[in-house]
């Protein structure tokens, strides 16, 4: 028998999938876990790398849509959940096949273990909708990109959530000009970051530059 936390859930994303809501109303990505605890690696923090989150709302000015009929002033936002593959297929299934039908473009999908089927099952039940993958720990990996021959999967390494949001956006921006451009001047900025070091670097050498960017007990 299917819990009412959870069933609940699945009702809402049919009901919503049957809404007729313009698509720039909708969110463009989904991100959904396995769990909670892997949302350090998918959204940041918790003495992890930046994550999806960061990436998106940070970096490129999405917004996260967390009401499907009352979106945010953002133009381009994404939505969060927590499907467990194992635990809640049932929720899983639904998130995944009602996902093109709710408005989404692409799904980033992470998990966990030595059995993190959530991406993979997926990208099978949302197809022909893109899926990128994201293992959360090592041992996710072949896991995450084990698909057969016909059921593709796009995948990023290790715990790169924050590379995987950026891949959604990079397919999102082949109908979006606005959303290519804030590509185009993330990476120039980071390309800034690297050739303003560099010259520090250079200019100041190695303890001078110690002392002007590294923590005192660091050195």
């Amino acid at each position: 028998m299917t819990p009412d936390s959870v069933q609940s859930l699945v009702d809402q994303l049919h009901e919503e999938g049957e809404m007729d809501i313009p698509d720039a109303e909708t969110p463009d990505i989904g991100i959904v876990m396995g769990s909670d605890s892997d949302l350090p690696t998918m959204a940041g923090g918790k003495g992890k790398r930046p994550g999806a989150y960061e990436a998106l709302a940070t970096e490129l000015d999405f917004a996260e849509q967390t009401d499907y009929t009352d979106a945010p002033d953002a133009r381009f936002t994404f939505e969060t959940f927590v499907c467990s593959a194992h635990r809640t297929p049932d929720l899983m299934y639904a998130d995944a096949e009602t996902a093109e039908a709710r408005g989404l473009d692409v799904i980033i999908a992470g998990a966990g273990g030595k059995s993190a089927d959530l991406p993979n099952m997926t990208a099978s039940i949302a197809y022909p909708l893109p899926v990128i993958g994201v293992p959360v720990q090592e041992k996710s990996v072949d896991s995450v990109i084990g698909m057969p021959q016909g059921a593709p999967i796009t995948a990023v390494d290790a715990g790169k959530s924050f590379n995987a949001a950026l891949t959604a956006v990079q397919m999102l921006s082949r109908e979006h000009d606005e959303l290519r451009d804030r590509l185009v001047d993330y990476h120039q900025s980071l390309q800034t970051e690297v050739g303003a070091v560099s010259r520090d670097l250079h200019e100041l050498g190695t303890p001078g530059f110690k002392a002007q960017y590294w923590d005192t007990d660091e050195q």
